[in-house]
């Protein structure tokens, strides 16, 4: 029985590292990507325990370059899904956008919407007939919901990624494939802080579950992780 292939985008901690251990957990083998991969991080050991179904690759997604030669690397590697999850945010997310440097501007758009979408155009034609195609947004990049303000260089930059997104799926070549942009909900991480409401332990296992069930309807959807729909 064919074992299907992720690749996950940014798997080296964090939620990608909880989403890598989700998959191989149901039978997946995984691709995982780390920016150093000099580095000891929890998917190296996630790897050593799974030696058969994780292999990790290197790739900073801010240099293009890098991700042409990953594609190269793995050329003749079948994907089944395609995830990016790579992001970050501004140092002071209380600025507001007025107030925030040219280049953090440059560097959290870079990294949080358009290097995703060069990921996503330079492997989409390696993944299978079919195959689900994802990035990991943010319910902050929901207009519709952003009612409170705050983090508006972060909000700004999932609202760019959801509008890159839905310009994917407007491509002819597209509209049969399934798409989606997850808002994982505020988590316990390094990014998310410690006053967040929701552990990995517990929302992950309903991300992954809702990316597995999305396989089966093409078109872009905007879920978060109980497969309810966020407005945009």
């Amino acid at each position: 029985m064919h074992s299907k292939t992720l690749l996950l985008i940014g798997a080296s901690r964090g939620l990608g590292h909880a989403m890598a251990e989700t998959f191989v957990k149901r039978g997946w083998k995984v691709i995982g990507t780390v920016r150093d991969s000099a580095q000891h991080t929890p998917l190296h050991a996630l790897a050593g325990e799974y030696p058969q179904q994780v292999h990790i690759e290197q790739l900073d997604i801010c240099e293009s370059p890098q991700i042409t030669a990953l594609s190269q690397r793995l050329s003749g590697q079948t994907i089944d899904m395609l995830f990016v999850n790579a992001g970050t945010t501004n140092r002071d997310p209380s600025q507001t956008i007025g107030e925030i440097s040219t280049d953090e501007f440059m560097q959290i758009m870079l990294t949080n919407a358009l290097s995703p979408m060069r990921v996503i155009e330079q492997f989409a034609a390696q993944v299978t007939t079919g195959g689900l195609i994802g990035v990991m947004s943010s319910g902050q990049g929901s207009i519709a919901n952003n009612e409170s303000g705050q983090r508006e260089l972060y909000r700004g930059s999932k609202a760019a990624l959801n509008m890159f997104m839905r310009s994917l799926a407007a491509r002819p070549t597209m509209k049969a494939r399934p798409l989606v942009t997850m808002a994982p909900g505020w988590i316990k991480t390094a990014l998310g802080g410690p006053d967040a409401p929701y552990t990995i332990e517990e929302t992950i296992p309903l991300l992954v579950n809702v990316l597995l069930e999305k396989q089966q309807r093409p078109g872009l959807e905007y879920l978060d992780f109980r497969g309810n729909t966020v407005p945009w």
